[in-house]
C-alpha cells in the first residue's frame, strides 16, 4: 500500500469515527426542533399531568442531550472540560429553542424552561459522573 492509500484510509476512519460520535448529538437536537417546533393545538393534553409531562419531557430531552454531547467531546477534550462544554452547549440550544418557539402559533419561549433544560441538563451530567463514564 502507498504512503498516500494510508492517509486516505486513515482520513476515511476519523470522519466515520467523528460521524459516529457526532450524529447521534445532532439527530437528537433535530427532534428537539421538531417537538418544539409543534403548534400548541396538536399537543395533547394530560389533565392534571400536563406540567408535569411537559417539564419532565424538557428535563429528560437536555439531560440526554447532554450526555450525547459529553459522549462526542471527551474523545478529544478532558473529561471535566467536555462535561462543562457540553452542558453549556446544551444551555445555549435550550435558548435558541425557547426563541425558536416564539414563532410557533400557540407557543412561547420562556425563562422558566430554559431553567428547566439547564436543569435537565445538569442532572444528564450527574447520571455520566454517576454512572462511571
Amino acid at each position: 500500500m502507498s504512503r498516500h492509500t494510508n492517509a486516505n484510509n486513515r482520513t476515511s476512519y476519523s470522519l466515520l469515527s467523528s460521524l459516529k460520535l457526532w450524529l447521534p448529538p445532532l439527530v437528537w437536537m433535530a427532534v428537539i426542533f421538531v417537538l418544539s417546533g409543534t403548534p400548541s393545538d396538536e399537543i395533547p393534553k394530560v389533565e392534571g399531568w400536563d406540567v408535569l409531562l411537559k417539564k419532565g419531557g424538557h428535563m429528560v430531552a437536555y439531560a440526554m442531550l447532554t450526555v450525547l454531547l459529553l459522549r462526542a467531546l471527551e474523545t478529544h477534550t478532558p473529561t471535566r472540560k467536555a462535561a462543562w462544554l457540553a452542558v453549556g452547549i446544551a444551555v445555549l440550544y435550550a435558548m435558541t429553542d425557547e426563541y425558536h418557539q416564539t414563532f410557533v402559533p400557540g407557543r412561547k419561549g420562556t425563562g422558566i424552561d430554559i431553567l428547566v433544560d439547564t436543569a435537565g441538563a445538569l442532572v444528564g451530567l450527574r447520571v455520566w459522573r454517576w454512572t462511571g463514564r
